[in-house]
């Protein structure tokens, strides 16, 4: 009897996070140096920024309702200051004290800024920094949502943003994520009512629930799935050059890329 040998099923990721399928949109040659060869990308200040003013909200919003007083973030800021000098990510950034002190205040502005968008003792929180891991459009997926509340009709899906609120042609695809986020709650039996992106520099960007937008991110999650699958099995991940060339942490790897980051911005230091 001839014993039939199965070929070995192909390399595939645990998960598709919308952050991981940004990179391989923006460029796939990242995307694999990053996820496969697993090379260092370390955080810039801004993403730094951002994860100490999510930590600070996320600590806020634990609180008792009545307790979400600007004195009680204040408290939270400093003592998450504290301990931000043992933080890898910190550390490498590599700042100088007059630069660490204005890393500290553009957090505090932000927080400042949180309170007059919107009263934190009115917030209703079901769950805050939620994980979420499920199969959408065929697709495993896995996303971090920054707060889920209950309102009147329904649960909001809310994602804190610490960037500039983005150009209005770029608003539908800066939707997507929260949208991907509505149809992994739904696999958890969660029906999403609306959804909202805070932008602490500006305000918020509101939309109801709208099944064609949750299906259109869906079907592009799981495009992005496609061509990533594809690139794996043929081994093929070509570079995207553009604008963004110049902050990729992996030039040093891709000479056209540093080609086109010199080409823009002149001779790296």
């Amino acid at each position: 009897m001839t014993s039939v040998v199965s070929e070995p099923s192909p390399f595939r990721p645990r998960h598709l996070s919308p952050s991981s399928a940004s990179t391989f949109r923006q460029c796939p040659r990242r995307w694999k140096l990053k996820y496969i060869e697993k090379l260092p990308d370390p955080k810039g200040e801004a993403a730094v920024l951002g994860t100490f003013v999510h930590q600070i909200l996320e600590d806020l919003l634990s609180l008792e309702s009545d307790k979400r007083s600007i004195d009680a973030a204040k408290n939270i800021a400093r003592e998450l200051w504290d301990q931000i000098p043992d933080d890898e990510d910190f550390r490498v950034l590599s700042l100088s004290d007059t630069d660490a002190k204005g890393f500290m205040w553009k957090a505090w502005r932000l927080i400042e800024q949180y309170f007059a968008i919107e009263d934190p003792t009115q917030v209703d929180v079901v769950r805050a920094e939620q994980r979420l891991a499920a199969e959408i459009g065929g697709v495993p997926f896995f996303g971090i949502v920054d707060l889920t509340e209950q309102v009147s009709d329904g649960v909001r899906v809310v994602d804190y943003k610490t960037g500039k609120a983005p150009n209005s042609r770029f608003v539908e695809d800066k939707l997507s994520q929260v949208w991907l986020y509505a149809a992994a709650l739904a696999e958890e039996d969660v029906e999403v009512s609306e959804v909202r992106l805070m932008y602490l520099t500006s305000g918020t960007i509101d939309r109801p629930i709208d099944s064609k937008a949750v299906n259109q991110a869906v079907n592009s999650h799981r495009q992005t799935w496609d061509h990533l699958c594809e690139a794996i099995d043929t081994q093929k991940f070509p570079h995207k050059t553009g604008p963004l060339c110049n902050w990729c942490p992996y030039l040093e790897h891709c000479p056209e890329g540093a080609l086109e980051a010199e080409r823009r911005y002149g001779p790296r230091n």
